[in-house]
């Protein structure tokens, strides 16, 4: 049982999340991937592996009149998600492979995912127990890809965020899946290597595959003081709860 938790700032103080003082706490990348969705009021929308709620939570505070649906696995994690999202955010304590039948009966306009982004086949596992179901995967990464695109509606979205390395297995997941794929690198600076993508698809799209541009979210080419150096549209996005389009005028 987690017992300490601390209450922080989210979207310049739009929101406040309760969070574990220690283990896994959300930071940034689910905030960037709530901006890049393109929802509408009236919405259905689904996190899976939801955490405290940090992605789906960001993505209402922007976007009122959604109906927001979260599954945890973590029962830990869950009850937080449910305290932070109170009537608004339906949080249900399940494994991603058994969906209670309250879910698989569903469909969404949107599902969201941020799923774990280390496989401990090829890295070392944290000593914290509710960190290392965070961050180490257990299950496969294809099959998130599978069930988020059971789960869409026809026309929905999909999107997830994950490190670079781990996009071949993405795309190969998402062919045959969901259509009008596009890719959003994330650059930490200019002349930095891509280490994040942020990746769409579309149930029964058509559309043909589009790998944007990177998305610099830092400003200048190495960090030199402990201030905030984002670029102007990320910092707005973090900062503000502003939306993040994959194509940009930059």
């Amino acid at each position: 049982m987690i017992e300490e938790l601390t209450t922080d700032a989210f979207l310049g103080g739009k929101l406040y999340l309760l969070q574990p003082k220690t283990g896994y706490r959300a930071g940034v990348d689910p905030v960037l991937l709530a901006a890049t969705v393109e929802a509408q009021p009236g919405d259905r929308v689904l996190d899976l592996g939801c955490g405290v709620g940090a992605a789906a939570l960001c993505l209402g505070a922007r976007i009122p009149g959604l109906s927001l649906t979260g599954v945890e696995v973590q029962e830990d994690y869950a009850e937080i998600a449910r305290r932070n999202g109170g009537a608004s955010f339906e949080v249900i304590t399940a494994d991603l492979a058994d969906l209670p039948l309250k879910i698989r009966q569903r469909q969404f306009d949107h599902v969201l995912a941020n799923p774990p982004y280390y496989d401990r086949a090829a890295s070392l596992a944290s000593g914290n127990v509710s960190r290392e179901a965070a961050l180490g995967e257990v299950t496969p990464l294809s099959l998130w890809v599978k069930i988020a695109a059971k789960r869409l509606a026809p026309k929905g979205y999909a999107h997830f965020i994950h490190r670079v390395e781990r996009l071949p297995e993405i795309l190969n997941t998402m062919t045959g899946r969901l259509g009008s794929i596009e890719v959003l690198p994330l650059a930490p600076r200019r002349g930095r290597a891509t280490e994040l993508v942020i990746v769409r698809g579309r149930k029964n799209g058509r559309g043909a595959f589009r790998l944007h541009a990177p998305l610099i979210l830092h400003e200048g080419p190495v960090h030199h003081k402990d201030a905030d150096s984002y670029v102007p549209h990320v910092k707005a996005a973090l900062r503000d709860g502003a939306s993040l389009a994959f194509t940009r005028a930059d």
